[in-house]
């Protein structure tokens, strides 16, 4: 029979306790910090939605709250009278003011009209209304009379289908070749293009509307922001040609010994197993489409017809530089592509999923 050695400590259970509560009040800690690191860059998003349905005449009262809301109204005597918090010793009342006045001022009693009016001392002024949520579509109805929101939409939507069509065939042939292909110089083309990547767009903006409205004369048509698209893209040709490299070339092997050609094989097997960047890719470039203003200001000031819905609402925005509308308008640019991104995540799962249950 062994005997217990005095140098062995026993379990002591407060340790265990101690450190336990240390690790939950870790573990809170960290999730207030990124709670709070996440209410900071959602706030703008938070103000945004909250402002643009906001009336005009909340905007020029200092002691609104912060979301959509109104002062409360009682009809007395055929007019709308203001509620305010009117004080009287300790006690707050909620009285609408009939009579307003420097030192003194009448009020009514919305609970009780029948009393007639109360008298109160004091600034009516410095008084605090009494507020209630209200929420406004007329920032909207006003966006949707003033511009022709139809149309842009349509415009928008068929730039960004013909230059997707454009700029994805083009990247997907350029990335397979660098990726499948050992091209003469073949790494030093694929340094020069990414090089590219570095030139600010300021850079190449003065020589190409030369070539696109003197030479070419394409001004005041979709030409110079669609034909550009159909050469690719730098850095969606990076992006899917360092995917295309991931996929094992067994997978191109055997399918040549299957009497698949270079074409057959980028279809039937480089692409199925790259739908994941392929979706991305594409999100990422109607994204820019859709936030598109630089070139359609360029090329499109004076087409209204065919101007896409970012630089027609940029446009809405210089003339109509009130808050509320301001928000409206950009809440109405930002939701297109939040909807996008939210249908379009769960696909890109999926077949982020399947394909890699399939490698």
């Amino acid at each position: 029979m062994r005997t217990p050695s005095i140098l062995t400590k026993p379990f002591i259970p407060h340790t265990y306790l101690g450190l336990r509560r240390w690790e939950t009040l870790g573990t809170a800690l960290f999730n207030l910090f990124v709670f709070t690191l996440l209410f900071a860059y959602l706030f703008p998003l938070l103000y945004i939605v909250s402002t643009s349905f906001m009336e005009s005449a909340q905007l020029r009262d200092r002691n609104a709250p912060p979301y959509p809301a109104r002062q409360v109204r009682f009809a007395y005597e055929g007019r709308d009278r203001l509620v305010y918090d009117v004080p009287f010793g300790d006690e707050m009342r909620q009285l609408a003011l009939v009579a307003p006045g420097r030192t003194s001022s009448e009020f009514i009693d919305p609970q009780n009209p029948d009393v007639g009016l109360i008298q109160w001392q004091g600034n009516w002024r410095a008084l605090i209304g009494v507020y209630e949520a209200h929420w406004t579509l007329e920032n909207f109805t006003l966006l949707f009379d003033s511009l022709r929101l139809p149309q842009m939409l349509k415009n928008t939507l068929l730039l960004a289908l013909i230059t997707e069509i454009g700029v994805m065939f083009s990247s997907i042939v350029v990335a397979y070749g660098f990726a499948r292909f050992p091209l003469p110089g073949g790494n030093f083309l694929f340094y020069l293009m990414i090089a590219t990547i570095l030139i600010p767009e300021n850079v190449t903006l003065i020589p190409t509307y030369y070539i696109f409205v003197r030479v070419l004369e394409w001004d005041g048509s979709w030409l110079p922001l669609v034909v550009p698209f159909f050469f690719g893209n730098a850095v969606y040709i990076f992006l899917l040609r360092q995917n295309f490299k991931s996929i094992p070339k067994d997978l191109d092997e055997a399918a040549m010994l299957d009497g698949a050609g270079p074409i057959r094989t980028l279809f039937s097997v480089i692409l199925p197993e790259s739908w994941p960047v392929v979706i991305t890719v594409s999100l990422l470039h109607f994204f820019y489409i859709w936030n598109e203003t630089r070139q359609a200001a360029l090329y499109l000031s004076y087409r209204r017809d065919l101007i896409p819905m970012s630089f027609g609402v940029q446009s809405f925005q210089s003339l109509s530089p009130i808050i509320n509308q301001l928000e409206a308008s950009a809440l109405l640019i930002m939701i297109v592509p939040v909807l996008v991104l939210l249908f379009s995540q769960r696909y890109f799962m999926r077949n982020l999923l399947i394909t890699g249950a399939e490698r």
